[in-house]
C-alpha cells in the first residue's frame, strides 16, 4: 500500500502521449495525482486522460500552480519550447515562496540541451526558483500486464512481439491467472535536484540519481539510443537495399545462421521504428551534437541516422503509422518493401524535375 495521496506530490505531465499517459498511469496505480495542460489537444486525447483519472486542467500557469514537480515527455525538438512555455506561466502561477517547482525533463536530448533548459529557468529568476532535474528514459512505456516468466532486459522495442517478449524482454506468461505486475523502464537521473525530494516517487518511477551535474542522465540516453535505435537506422538501410538486390530472405538466411541471436533483435528495431520515426529525426541529431561536443567526433555518423528516419517519417506510407493503429511496417520485410517504394517513388519525381 501507499501513503496517503495527499501526503505525495502533485505530479504534472507535458505531454499526455503514449510515454506521458503510461508514465501517468503508474503513477496513478501508486496512489499520486497527475494532471496535464490539455489545451491544444485531440479530444481522443482528452478522452484518454480523462479516463485514466488525470487531471485535465486548462493552461500551463494552472499546471505550474497545482503541481509540485511537472515531468516534460516530449519529442526532443520540443524539449527547450515546453520548458520555455512554463518560464512563460509562472508569473501568473503564484507559487508560494516557500515552495519552488521541480521541472524533470525527461527528454532524449543532449546534454548541451538540458544545461540550455537550466539556463532558462536561471535567467528567468522566478521566486520560488524552478528547480530541474535531468532525467532520461531507458525502455518503452510504462504497462500493467501479466507477470513476465523470465527476468526483464530492456530491448530498444516498446511493443511486445509476436513470440509473447514483452517490451524488456521478458517472456509474458500465456497463463490467464497469472498476476498482473508493472513494466517500469529505468528512469535515471542528475542534478544537484531529484526526485527524492518527494516521498516513493523516485521508487515509484524505477528511478535512480546517477551523478549531480546535469548532462550526465541526458548524456547517458544519448549513448543509449545510439546503440539501439542506431542499429534500427543501419538495419532499415541494410534491409531496403537487401530487398532492392533480391537477396533479403538470403540475408535473412546468413543472420540465422551466423548471428541467430541478432534476428529478433532486428526484426524489434524495424518493425517498432515506424510510428516513432518523425520524433527520432531531432533524437539522432541531439545523439550526433552529444557525440561531437562531450567527444569530439565527426558529427556524420548520426545526421546520416536522422536522414534515415527523416526519410521514414517524410518520404513513405510508414510515417503515416501510429501506435496501436499499424497497417504498413508490422514485419521487416514489409518495412523493407514500403521503403524501397518510397525512395524510389521520390527518386523518380526527381527525375522528372530534371528533365
Amino acid at each position: 500500500m501507499t501513503m496517503a495521496s495527499q501526503s505525495l506530490a502533485k505530479v504534472g505531465i507535458l505531454s499526455i502521449g503514449d510515454m506521458g499517459m503510461g508514465i501517468a498511469k503508474l503513477l496513478i496505480a501508486n496512489g499520486f495525482s497527475v494532471a496535464t495542460n490539455v489545451t491544444g489537444r485531440s479530444q481522443d486525447t482528452i478522452d484518454r486522460a480523462k479516463a485514466a483519472n488525470v487531471d485535465a486542467l486548462p493552461s500551463d500557469a494552472a499546471l505550474a500552480a497545482h503541481c509540485d514537480i511537472i515531468f516534460s515527455v516530449v519529442p526532443p525538438r520540443d524539449a527547450i519550447e515546453t520548458a520555455q512555455r512554463i518560464v512563460d506561466a509562472l508569473p501568473e502561477a503564484n507559487r508560494p515562496a516557500d515552495k519552488p517547482l521541480y521541472f524533470a525533463d525527461m527528454n532524449a536530448v543532449a546534454p548541451s540541451t538540458c544545461k540550455t533548459i537550466a539556463a532558462l529557468f536561471a535567467a528567468a529568476g522566478t521566486q520560488p526558483p524552478v528547480h530541474l532535474v535531468d532525467g532520461c528514459i531507458l525502455g518503452g512505456p510504462p504497462q500493467l500486464r501479466p507477470a513476465a516468466a523470465t527476468p526483464p532486459v530492456v530491448t530498444p522495442s516498446s511493443e511486445a512481439d509476436k513470440d509473447g517478449k514483452n517490451a524488456s524482454g521478458g517472456t509474458i506468461s500465456s497463463d490467464a491467472s497469472a498476476p498482473l505486475e508493472w513494466y517500469r523502464p529505468l528512469m535515471p537521473t542528475s542534478g544537484p535536484h531529484n526526485l527524492d525530494a518527494f516521498p516513493t516517487l523516485a521508487t515509484a518511477l524505477n528511478s535512480r540519481h546517477i551523478a549531480d551535474k546535469v548532462g550526465s542522465a541526458s548524456g547517458l540516453k544519448m549513448c543509449f539510443a545510439a546503440m539501439s535505435k542506431g542499429y534500427s537506422a543501419i538495419a532499415i538501410q541494410a534491409f531496403t537495399t537487401a530487398h532492392k538486390l533480391g537477396v533479403l530472405e538470403d540475408l535473412q538466411w546468413a543472420m540465422g545462421s551466423l548471428v541467430p541471436g541478432r534476428v529478433k533483435q532486428t526484426e524489434g528495431a524495424l518493425t517498432g521504428m515506424a510510428p516513432k520515426a518523425y520524433r527520432w529525426v531531432r533524437e539522432m541529431e541531439e545523439i550526433s551534437d552529444t557525440f561531437s561536443q562531450e567527444a569530439g567526433f565527426a558529427p556524420d555518423l548520426f545526421r546520416g541516422a536522422a536522414g534515415v528516419f527523416k526519410a521514414v517519417a517524410e518520404d513513405t506510407v510508414l510515417g503515416q503509422e501510429k501506435v496501436g493503429q499499424r497497417k504498413r511496417g508490422r514485419t521487416a520485410e514489409d518495412v523493407a518493401s514500403a521503403m524501397a517504394e518510397g525512395l524510389e517513388a521520390k527518386q523518380q519525381k526527381k527525375q522528372k524535375k530534371e528533365e
